[in-house]
């Protein structure tokens, strides 16, 4: 597996999502990030990361609540936002940061 820095130092968009299990409105984001990478293509990464189980990275972060979405591209944050997104704010997010 890739480190987390890895992950977030790709050329393109990389759409973080911090989550837990026993969280209800995380488990309503998953087909709404699934019909969201459907859409994007290879164009951007979603990548789901369960803060129960990266309670370091978690921290690292400032995670206080779930799920917390952020975006990077090459190393660097662009957006971060907690709550429920849907499909069409995941792209359009992604899109207007894209370099």
């Amino acid at each position: 597996m890739s480190s987390f820095t890895e992950i977030i130092n790709q050329e393109k968009p990389v759409f973080i999502d911090f989550f837990a299990d026993w969280c209800q409105p995380c488990k309503m984001m998953n087909p709404i990030l699934k019909e969201a990478k459907e859409a994007l293509g290879d164009s951007a990464s979603i990548i789901k990361i369960n803060i129960d189980k990266n309670p370091k990275l978690a921290a690292q972060y400032g995670i206080r609540g779930v799920p917390t979405f952020m975006l990077f591209q090459k190393g660097k944050m662009l957006w971060r936002q907690s709550g429920m997104l849907q499909k069409n704010d995941i792209i359009n997010i992604i899109n207007q940061h894209k370099n």
